[in-house]
């Protein structure tokens, strides 16, 4: 709607999305933390791409009361920081139970922000699956992921091969549920009740509903709002939405067994690092894949780290993902921070004069 938001760390590049803007805010030093909402991984890419941590709650642990719904089973408000610290002060201040939200869950959060000497990984069994690290992920991107995963296990941790056989699936299925979840949220903006009306001249109520959707909606909400509008249609349902829905149980069901022996699981945020601006816009296809390995954790409802783990050989960002079973934020955080401790990030290129934080401070 206001032009691109730029990758600080590279001013021709995206910063992720879909809530690159706050990624920028944090990584450029405007703000010392912001929050996005994680649907399919839009807080934990752009984190990635801009070097700066993000974390996606459990769903359930932070009201989604006040966001414009996209897709309810999925959506998630989720901070983003410069550090860990800061993030898990803005997450205990934000989780907990919300009369008005009624997804939210029924507890109070663990204290979260007691991280200092919670750098101990001894002991720890972390779950590298095999369709993590394969085909299609940069040699940069999987270089610096297994050199942290390294680092991780000199300190004490175990690595254990895991697998997650349905994550081939996770694309097509998260495209079919949470477009058609958009397509039932998004009916509500018609130019009557709720967002942009148009100013021109209308024949009758159904040009007033086209005129405002058309002129309201980008191109990509519209792709994403036709495609779950065919796949909700009579004589489609059955085939695609109902079919998806069990291939997300699938998907948490692999989830489920890799956590039977591991504690946590460990990979890339993206296959690739931030792209050139504009370089996707004519390949949906293409964009969508790089969320391939944050989209299977969404449709699980499980809780999600993006931390900073080096730079590629073009200096941009990369993030390694740690994915936790439910309600283990503060065992997410305190790995993170462990990492972050001993493998602390360049400073970003095009920051302003870093502003005051609880990790800075």
């Amino acid at each position: 709607a206001f032009g691109p938001a730029r990758n600080p760390w590279d001013l021709t590049r995206v910063p992720g999305g879909s809530s690159g803007g706050s990624a920028v805010a944090v990584a450029a030093h405007f703000a010392s933390a912001a929050l996005g909402t994680d649907t399919g991984g839009s807080v934990r890419q752009p984190a990635s791409f801009c070097g700066v941590v993000g974390i996606k709650p459990t769903y359930g642990r932070v009201s989604r009361y006040g966001a414009i719904a996209y897709a309810s089973s999925l959506d998630q408000i989720s901070p983003l920081a410069r550090n860990v610290p800061d993030l898990a002060l803005m997450l205990q201040v934000i989780a907990g139970q919300d009369p008005l939200d009624q997804t939210s869950l029924p507890m109070r959060p663990p204290e979260l922000t007691a991280l200092a000497g919670h750098t101990d990984v001894a002991g720890l069994r972390i779950g590298i699956p095999d369709e993590y690290l394969g085909e299609g992920v940069e040699p940069d991107v999987r270089d610096r992921v297994r050199a942290a995963l390294a680092h991780l296990e000199d300190a004490g941790a175990t690595l254990v091969p895991v697998s997650l056989p349905h994550t081939k699936y996770a694309i097509a299925t998260y495209y079919l549920i949470a477009t058609a979840e958009a397509s039932s949220n998004l009916a509500r903006f018609d130019g009557v009740r709720y967002g942009h009306r148009t100013p021109d001249e209308v024949s009758d109520i159904a040009d007033l509903f086209s005129r405002s959707r058309a002129e309201g909606f980008g191109p990509e909400v519209q792709r994403r709002i036709m495609l779950g509008t065919f796949a909700l249609s009579s004589g489609y349902y059955d085939a695609y939405y109902l079919r998806a829905q069990k291939v997300r149980t699938l998907i948490r069901r692999d989830f489920e067994a890799a956590f039977a022996s591991v504690d946590l699981i460990a990979g890339p945020v993206s296959p690739v690092t931030a792209f050139k601006l504009g370089e996707r816009t004519t390949d949906p296809l293409a964009m969508y894949l790089a969320d391939i390995f944050t989209v299977p954790t969404s449709l699980a409802g499980l809780p999600a780290v993006s931390v900073p783990v080096g730079l590629d050989r073009a200096s941009l960002p990369i993030g390694l993902q740690l994915i936790g079973p439910p309600l283990q934020e503060l065992r997410l955080l305190q790995v993170a921070h462990a990492l972050e401790v001993e493998r602390p990030q360049p400073a970003c290129p095009y920051a302003l004069t870093p502003v005051t934080s609880q990790g800075a401070a």
